[in-house]
C-alpha cells in the first residue's frame, strides 16, 4: 500500500459537481433501509413469527442482490452511475408499496425484503463507484469517510422514525412507518435523476471476466473482503436482534429506536474523522483496533446493564463498526484500476451479501436455543476472529 493509501490528507476528498446530491442520496438510501428493516422485524413479531425466523427475514434482504452484485458493478462501469441509481430507487419505492400492500404475511415481508435489498444494491453501487471514480489519489480515506458519514446520518435518522411512531409502546405503528416510507421512496427517486455520472466509465480490461480475474489477484483481497463481510453482518445482526433483545427485556420500542440512533451517531462520528484517524495511525492499525473494540462492546451488550451503560456500549460498538466499511472501500478504490472500480465495489458487496445471507440465518439457529443474547455473543466472537485476520492485511508503507 502506498503512502497515499496510509496517509490520506485529512481534508482530501472527491472533486466535481453534484456532491450535495450524492450525499443527500446516500442519506436517503440508508434512512429508508434502516427504518424498514427493523420495522420488518417488528411486523414479524406482530404476526407471531418465531424468533428463529427473524434471521430468515434478514437474509431475504441479501438473497437476490447476491446474484446481481457483479452485473450491477459492471453496469455502473459501462452505463454510468446515474442509471444504476435510478433503477435502485424504483425498486426502493416498489419495496415500500409491497410492505403496505402485502406486509400482513411472511411471504409478503420476504418479497418486500428482496425488493428492498435489490434497490439498496443499485443505489449503493452507484454511490460508491461515483466516489471512487471522482476522488484524487491520496484522498480516498477522507472521501469515503465523508460518504459513509452521510450514510451513517441516514442510518441514525431511520430508527428515529421508529421512535416517533413507537412512543412508549413495545411495538410501533408499523403500518404508519410503511406508509411514510412510500413518500421517502419517491423523494429518493427524484434525487436519483439529478445524481451525476463520472466521466470514467470505459471498461479498460476487455471484459468482465478478465476484470474480475485482475481484481482477484490483488494482495490481501481475501482478508479485506472477509473483514468487510463480518463487520457488515455484525451491523445487520444488531439491527435485527436488538429489537428482539429489547422485547425480551421489556424495553419500549421508542427506547430501542433511540439506542439504534446512538449506534448510528457513533458510526457517524468515526467516519467524519476517518481521514484524520487513518492519517495518524494507518489503515491497518485503525481497522484492527476498531474491530476489536466493537467485538468487546457487542460481547457485553446482552448483559443486564442499566440503560445508560447499554447506551455507552452501543456507542463503542457503533464507533468500531463505522470504521470497517469505508476503510475497505478506500483500499479497493485505490488498488483497482480505472474502468474496474464499479466491479471492485460490487465484488466487495458480493462478500458482504454472502455474509448477510449466511450469518443472519445461522444466527436464527442460535436464537432458537439461546435467544437474542446468544446471537450477539456469537457475532462478537466473529468480530474478534476477523480482527485477528485483519492483522495480515498489507502493511502501511511509510
Amino acid at each position: 500500500m502506498s503512502r497515499a493509501g496510509r496517509a490520506s490528507p485529512p481534508g482530501g476528498g472527491w472533486r466535481g459537481g453534484g456532491t450535495a446530491v450524492l450525499l443527500a442520496h446516500a442519506v436517503g438510501t440508508q434512512a429508508l433501509t434502516f427504518v424498514l428493516r427493523p420495522v420488518m422485524s417488528y411486523r414479524a413479531i406482530e404476526l407471531d413469527v418465531p424468533t428463529a425466523w427473524l434471521g430468515v427475514l434478514g437474509a431475504a434482504f441479501a438473497i437476490a442482490p447476491l446474484a446481481l452484485a457483479i452485473p450491477a458493478g459492471h453496469g455502473a462501469d459501462r452505463y454510468g452511475e446515474r442509471r444504476m441509481a435510478v433503477a435502485g430507487a424504483v425498486l426502493f419505492a416498489a419495496a415500500s408499496v409491497t410492505f403496505v400492500v402485502a406486509g400482513q404475511s411472511v411471504a409478503g415481508l420476504v418479497l418486500a425484503g428482496v425488493l428492498l435489498g435489490t434497490g439498496h444494491l443499485g443505489c449503493v453501487i452507484a454511490q460508491q463507484a461515483l466516489v471512487a471514480n471522482t476522488t484524487p489519489r491520496g484522498g480516498y480515506d477522507a472521501a469515503f469517510g465523508r460518504y459513509t458519514f452521510a450514510a451513517s446520518l441516514g442510518q441514525a435518522a431511520g430508527p428515529g422514525l421508529i421512535a416517533a411512531f413507537g412512543g412508549g409502546q413495545a411495538i410501533p405503528d408499523t403500518g404508519g412507518v410503511f406508509r411514510w416510507s412510500c413518500l421517502l421512496g419517491v423523494m429518493l427517486l427524484a434525487l436519483s435523476a439529478f445524481l451525476p455520472s463520472s466521466p470514467r466509465r470505459s471498461a479498460q480490461d476487455g471484459g468482465g471476466e478478465v476484470g474480475l480475474r485482475a481484481l482477484l489477484r490483488l494482495p490481501g483481497l481475501g482478508r479485506a473482503l472477509v473483514t468487510s463481510c463480518v463487520v457488515l453482518a455484525a451491523l445487520d445482526v444488531t439491527i435485527v436482534y436488538l429489537p428482539a433483545l429489547g422485547a425480551e427485556r421489556g424495553l419500549a420500542s421508542g427506547t430501542v429506536g433511540l439506542l439504534l440512533v446512538v449506534r448510528g451517531v457513533a458510526s457517524m462520528v468515526s467516519r467524519f474523522f476517518l481521514g484524520r484517524l487513518s492519517h495518524a495511525v494507518g489503515r491497518r492499525r485503525l481497522l484492527v483496533g476498531s474491530t476489536t473494540g466493537a467485538a468487546l462492546g457487542l460481547l457485553l451488550v446482552p448483559l443486564p446493564w442499566p440503560l445508560w451503560v447499554l447506551a455507552a456500549l452501543l456507542l463503542v460498538v457503533g464507533f468500531g463498526l463505522g470504521v470497517g466499511q469505508p476503510l475497505t472501500m478506500s483500499w479497493l478504490a485505490e488498488a483497482a484500476p480505472p474502468g474496474l472500480r464499479g466491479r471492485a465495489m460490487s465484488l466487495r458487496l458480493v462478500g458482504n451479501r454472502t455474509g448477510q445471507v449466511l450469518i443472519p440465518s445461522a444466527a436464527g439457529l442460535v436464537a432458537a436455543g439461546l435467544g437474542a443474547a446468544g446471537v450477539l455473543w456469537v457475532t462478537a466472537l466473529g468480530l474478534g476472529c476477523v480482527s485477528a485476520a485483519a492483522r495480515g492485511l498489507p502493511a502501511d508503507r511509510g
